[in-house]
């Protein structure tokens, strides 16, 4: 067995931003795609999301890519949801994905952020760069030639900021 230590903070929306996370079955979704990833051999420390998204904190092993996890988790929970919950309303997830890896000293943080998620949206205290998946995505970040140093596209702050000072 290796040694790693691979965290990340995965978050999606469903289809056109629509609400179809239904307070009924969120809690029965939220525990199949925590198996889906267990199946994998990744591990989910918490789940979480509004009606229209959904936050995980994870780690997956370096034998699997990030994007087959989500894909099979995307894939299965959605077919799930249609073929066993049964909804009035077709339920699908968006194409794109969002993915932050995270030390850990910012796991921690970051599972108490998925599981406020509640909370953060009706205190309206979210972080917008972690609430972002769009489908094209510029990256973290655009080297000036000119300069000497990184610009970041986004924020200046790192999303998890540990005692005021840049993580990473």
């Amino acid at each position: 067995m290796s040694f790693w230590r691979n965290y990340y903070h995965l978050t999606w929306a469903t289809k056109n931003r629509q609400p179809l996370i239904k307070i009924s079955f969120e809690a029965q979704l939220y525990a199949y795609m925590v198996k889906k990833v267990a199946e994998l051999g990744a591990f989910v420390y918490e789940i979480n999301g509004m009606e229209d998204h959904s936050h995980i904190a994870l780690t997956i092993p370096p034998k699997q890519s990030v994007a087959d996890i989500v894909k099979f988790v995307k894939g299965s929970s959605s077919h799930y949801v249609n073929h066993v919950i049964r909804p009035s309303e077709h339920f699908s997830w968006q194409r794109g994905y969002g993915c932050l890896t995270v030390g850990e000293k910012q796991l921690q943080i970051a599972v108490n952020y998925v599981k406020n998620q509640k909370n953060h949206h009706t205190a309206q205290s979210t972080n917008a760069w972690i609430e972002r998946y769009a489908e094209e995505d510029e990256g973290p970040a655009a080297f000036d030639a000119r300069a000497d140093e990184a610009k970041f596209i986004r924020d200046e702050r790192a999303s998890y900021d540990i005692l005021g000072e840049f993580p990473f």
